[in-house]
């Protein structure tokens, strides 16, 4: 495989060389070449082979390592939570996101189409690039060097996922939230804007008949995901800012009432009058001399 290449646009793509030495893995060069053909280079190219079939057996094999790291590291997790974390892990923008860590996308082959609409950066091209490089691993070099790539990438994004609670699915938290305190279904409205290869879309999501959360993002999903993060946080917030307030009126409530000084009944809160004792009466003064 050569070099650096010109992809037909003026744009040089960098040596695919160098991502296998990034990589660790001896995959050849012409199957990595084929990992790195996105199919809008391929038809620009009089009809190569592209990356797609690489790609639906890297899905497969990242999902597989995923599912069983989750499956071995967390074994008190239900099927439930696991199925989150995975989708946390394994979803476009987590994707993406480790893709842009390799420079992946300076190798990638794109069509001028692509090249002249920013693929080199679509969390899309990115995150299928990327699993396309995994089945390549596969298929080169077996199970084990593919497991071995997928730990090395994505342990610290299972590592950070399993922090996240309930961000692992903001949407799916806030539903589950309203519904547990039945203040209805969140509706979302979005909204988009901008060129077409740079569409910036803004969500709000309402409950009831109130504006919760905004959230602006690349696509529909990250938007509502954001303005649901939002809505979430609004939520518990209000409740903790409420319970922190009773917490501390209690606490000063009782500080007022302290031990050897009288206090009537109407001083004392109602939430601690059965918890403070009666208030013993004061002792009788010592006889003095007079009165001996």
């Amino acid at each position: 495989m050569s070099g650096r290449r010109n992809d037909g646009d003026g744009t040089e793509a960098g040596d695919p060389a160098e991502l296998s030495c990034a990589l660790g893995v001896p995959i050849t060069a012409d199957t990595l070449e084929r990992a790195l053909t996105h199919r809008s280079y391929a038809y620009e190219n009089g009809g190569l082979p592209t990356n797609e079939r690489l790609e639906f057996l890297g899905d497969s094999v990242l999902s597989l390592v995923v599912t069983d790291t989750l499956f071995k590291g967390h074994p008190d997790l239900p099927e439930g939570q696991l199925a989150k974390l995975r989708a946390a892990v394994v979803q476009m923008n987590a994707l993406a996101e480790v893709a842009r860590d390799l420079r992946l996308g300076s190798f990638v082959r794109l069509g001028r189409g692509e090249e002249g609409t920013g693929g080199r950066d679509k969390p899309s091209i990115l995150a299928d690039t990327l699993e396309a490089v995994i089945g390549a691993t596969y298929i080169d070099c077996g199970l084990d060097s593919a497991s071995g790539l997928v730990h090395r990438l994505f342990d610290p994004v299972i590592e950070r996922s399993s922090l996240l609670g309930a961000g692992l699915d903001w949407k799916t938290s806030l539903q589950e939230l309203t519904a547990d305190r039945s203040l209805g279904v969140p509706e979302y409205v979005v909204k988009d804007s901008g060129p077409d290869h740079q569409k910036l879309f803004r969500a709000v999501v309402k409950v009831g008949s109130k504006e919760l959360g905004t959230g602006e993002g690349r696509s529909k999903k990250a938007a509502e995901q954001l303005a649901a993060e939002a809505a979430y946080r609004s939520i518990t917030a209000g409740n903790e800012e409420q319970a922190v307030h009773e917490r501390f009126r209690l606490t000063s409530d009782s500080a007022r009432v302290s031990p050897g000084v009288a206090a009537s009944e109407g001083d004392t809160p109602p939430a601690l009058r059965d918890a403070v004792p009666t208030q013993l009466a004061a002792p009788e003064p010592a006889p003095g001399p007079a009165d001996a």
